[in-house]
């Protein structure tokens, strides 16, 4: 039976992968048409100007945002149409959906003009009100409140802990953290989209080997997308993820965690976006209460580039510790 689920789950991935590449002409020739370009930030988050970035990434200017498009678009079309399990499947698809046509409108917005997009405050508002609507589905409609300890049976812990009403607001903060973590990696040509390739392939097989064949083959169906994705994606890049790539992502990464009930793995799965993020917040931090920098520029990423390593010397070893620590999340879910 595992068999015959894995040959299953590798065929909608394969399946998902192909379509993503087949209709990838049409989305990049309607980008450049109509010249859906992000508009390039020229200030820091304290209002500075971003000098080192713009000297970094000013050749960049021109190139299409949005193709995240290409991703959710491709794995939702392919779980409708081949009808998945829709008891597991329809929480994280309204997830991906949902979350993606909000990092869209925030893409469009910057398109037109305005370069920060959609407010701050409004980008956490409607966050909140898709994760909080998550969290009142699983808390009340399935009865979820228990987490997964990992590993927990082999060092004399219970293997699960319930934590009451304390599961709504974790998974709210896990949700909104996620969407933004993965928004604020996806800043190098194939950056994002690796790790993600990665942390969907954990997660995909986890859940077979938990018997949610739904959620696996759900999970390929992202990865293979991700992967023609990247085709493109990698340096140098013919259009970029954007927010609605980003969004959908971060958000479904986060439910299938809760699905999967391994959230407390999520910071070795989804390990460098947890550092990407962290790194803003300590050098937002050491501005403002240190008055000096924590890194040249942050997020980490860019840090290495101002210290002269090559984009795609970045994009790689970061690849590599994403996969290491996937892998490293998936072992410790099966003990």
């Amino acid at each position: 039976m595992m068999g015959q689920n894995l040959a299953e789950i590798f065929k909608l991935t394969a399946l998902s992968f192909i379509l993503a590449i087949l209709w990838t002409p049409v989305l990049t020739h309607y980008l450049y048409k109509h010249k859906l370009v992000k508009q390039i930030r020229q200030q820091t988050w304290d209002g500075q100007p971003a000098k080192i970035f713009r000297e970094m990434h000013g050749k960049k200017c021109g190139t299409p945002t949005m193709g995240g498009l290409l991703i959710w678009l491709t794995a939702a079309g392919v779980t409708l149409f081949f009808n998945l399990s829709r008891e597991q499947t329809w929480l994280p698809l309204f997830t991906l959906v949902s979350a993606g046509i909000l990092g869209m409108i925030d893409d469009m917005l910057n398109i037109r003009g305005f370069v920060k997009g959609l407010s701050a405050k409004l980008k956490f508002l409607f966050q909140f009100l898709i994760a909080g609507l998550g969290a009142w589905w699983f808390y009340y409609k399935l009865e979820f409140s228990e987490i997964g300890i990992p590993g927990g049976a082999n060092i004399g812990l219970p293997e699960t802990l319930d934590i009451g009403w304390l599961y709504i607001p974790l998974f709210i903060l896990t949700v909104v953290f996620l969407t933004n973590a993965v928004n604020i990696t996806d800043g190098l040509d194939g950056l994002a989209g690796g790790t993600l390739a990665a942390s969907f392939a954990a997660v995909m097989g986890i859940a077979l080997v938990q018997g949610q064949v739904g959620i696996a083959a759900f999970a390929g169906t992202i990865v293979g997308a991700l992967l023609a994705f990247l085709w493109f994606n990698i340096y140098p890049a013919r259009f970029f993820m954007g927010d609605t790539g980003a969004f959908a992502l971060g958000a479904t990464l986060a439910v299938l965690a809760f699905l999967t009930n391994t959230v407390l793995l999520l910071p070795i799965i989804g390990f460098i976006f947890v550092v990407e993020a962290f790194s803003t917040l300590l050098q937002w931090f050491s501005k403002r209460y240190l008055s000096r920098k924590f890194l040249k520029i942050a997020p980490l990423h860019h840090h290495f580039e101002a210290l002269g390593w090559p984009e795609t010397k970045v994009t790689m070893r970061f690849w590599v510790i994403s996969a290491v620590m996937a892998t490293i999340g998936m072992v410790i879910a099966f003990l």
